[in-house]
């Protein structure tokens, strides 16, 4: 099993930055892909940015040019930089996990960007 826990989230002026950070840990073997995932108040969970072990990247548009993803393999760690703000970032943001096991979820973490 593989344990997920987010980091760093909280409340932030239209633009404005933040740093979130997630750490797996657990019996882990070899973790393929780890990304970040928002669900806004009546809307459906969506992709925010993914990288690979190899380090591709995939980011939604709608982040493009704001935020970056980042990955240590060897701490198995992800963490998603955010500038330039919108109220419209405001969400519960999510960590994903694969490895050959499957997929994993954390908590969550509350970003709200707010004046």
């Amino acid at each position: 099993q593989v344990q997920v826990a987010e980091s760093g989230g909280g409340l932030v002026q239209p633009g404005g930055s933040l740093r979130l950070s997630c750490a797996a840990s657990g019996s882990i073997f070899r973790i393929y892909v780890m990304g970040w995932y928002r669900q806004a108040p009546g809307k459906q969970r969506e992709l925010v940015a993914a990288i690979t072990s190899g380090g591709m990247t995939n980011y939604a548009d709608s982040v493009k040019g704001r935020f970056t993803i980042s990955r240590d393999n060897a701490k198995n760690t992800v963490a998603l930089q955010m500038n330039s703000l919108k109220p419209e970032d405001t969400a519960v943001y999510y960590c994903n996990v694969v490895d050959r096991a499957g997929g994993f979820w954390g908590q969550g973490t509350q970003v709200t960007v707010s004046s």
